[in-house]
């Protein structure tokens, strides 16, 4: 699966897009990081490694639905 995972303070939300194994807790440990989300910025900031995930696509992984989105909205791949 591949899904958001929160970090950051209280009040300051900062996500991670990790690949994580489906049964496992939100944070709990992740396989790989594919991308991180800030919504605090205006515009939020999204950067995805588009490889990685349609890497984890082709193996059989899933986008939660929040994470759809954000692949969906944004079409430029950031420098690694």
């Amino acid at each position: 699966m591949i899904r958001l995972a929160r970090v950051g303070a209280r009040k300051q939300p900062y996500y991670r897009v990790i690949v994580i194994e489906k049964e496992r807790a939100r944070n709990g440990r992740s396989i790989e990081v594919v991308g991180t989300y800030n919504p605090r910025t205006n515009p939020a900031s999204v950067e995805l490694k588009r490889d990685r995930i349609e890497y984890w696509k082709s193996k059989g992984a899933q986008l939660s639905d929040r994470v759809a989105k954000l692949a969906a909205r944004r079409v430029e791949t950031p420098a690694a």
